[in-house]
């Protein structure tokens, strides 16, 4: 019986984000064009914010239980599910045009949160031998202080944005009412909050069942769990030709995972890496070079064909395969 409640509790939580992703997007978009605000910004912030909900739950509860490898561990399978999975699939279903301003100014923001992850995880590495590989509260205040530097960023962006967003869509979205498109975005991000819940928790139940560990539960199912927001949001919004909302989407949702998340983790409770290996965080970290190289060597240019997106969906495909089979 605990086990059929699991997959209906798994099967709804898939439901409520591939339809709350839906939503999310049309009514981000509606209003990001009715204010003049560019698409990139609004993925960057209330899509990824909203997207990441979920490992914002996940994390924060495991950091109150003391459980480093869930708190860590989703926030690290997560970074590679996006980097590698998401826009690998989200290629798949449609090309993704690549801005120059993408790859210069947002791009290397996915290279910085994964090195400023290996950096606060690995003190053996940066502090000496001595030192224990523990995420602690100053480490957790780091990551939050440039978090608040990147919102600042990106505030910033929106303003240099702004004329030419109102310009190009000022009467885009005028047939749409505001409170619509305001009540799409509040459901939509309930709809995926509840829905990664239940299906994270179906799935971990579901494993633990079977003997997993909770450092892979968290590297797999957990953060593969949490990241469909994020995998839901940037498809629908490919499919929809708005390449720029799905690639600020999972800049944006790596960004919160490492600065937010991981910060408010580590504040609440000093983080120890666990189960989480020197593998996983290179793999990590290998993985925002290959997106930094595929978004500046696509043919035709600035442009992630499907068969890069075949590339890095094989590759992340690879990465779950080794873990599984350590």
């Amino acid at each position: 019986m605990d086990i059929l409640i699991n997959i209906f509790l798994f099967l709804i939580g898939l439901f409520l984000i591939i339809k709350g992703a839906d939503w999310l997007t049309d009514g981000a978009a509606n209003i990001a064009k009715r204010f003049g605000i560019p698409s990139l910004v609004v993925g960057l912030t209330i899509v990824a914010m909203g997207s990441s909900a979920p490992e914002l739950v996940v994390s924060v509860v495991a950091a109150l239980k003391e459980n480093g490898d869930i708190a860590l561990g989703n926030v690290v399978g997560s970074n590679i599910f996006n980097i590698l999975g998401i826009i690998g699939i989200t290629a798949l279903v449609r090309p993704l045009i690549v801005d120059r301003n993408n790859i210069r100014n947002d791009v290397p923001f996915i290279i910085l949160a994964t090195a400023a992850t290996c950096f606060v995880v690995l003190d053996e590495i940066f502090n000496g031998e001595d030192s224990v590989n523990l995420i602690s509260r100053s480490d957790g205040l780091l990551l939050l202080s440039v978090f608040a530097i990147f919102m600042s960023y990106t505030l910033a962006l929106a303003g240099k944005g702004k004329d030419n967003a109102e310009a190009e869509d000022a009467d885009a979205s005028k047939d749409v009412p505001v409170w619509k498109s305001v009540a799409l975005v509040v459901v939509g991000l309930a709809m995926l909050v509840f829905g990664g819940n239940w299906m994270v928790e179906g799935a971990s139940q579901l494993a633990l069942a079977i003997g997993i560990s909770q450092s892979i539960v968290a590297l797999t199912i957990v953060s593969g769990g949490t990241s469909a927001p994020e995998l839901a949001a940037s498809v629908m919004a490919a499919k929809k030709g708005d390449s720029a909302m799905a690639l600020g989407n999972i800049v944006g949702s790596v960004v919160f995972n490492t600065f937010l998340i991981l910060g408010i983790s580590a504040v609440i409770a000093p983080i120890s890496i666990g189960g989480i290996t020197l593998f996983d965080l290179l793999y990590l970290f290998a993985a925002s070079i290959l997106l930094w190289i595929v978004c500046k060597c696509g043919k035709p240019s600035f442009t992630i064909t499907r068969t890069e997106g075949a590339l890095l969906t094989v590759c992340a495909v690879a990465y779950y395969i080794i873990i599984c089979c350590k």
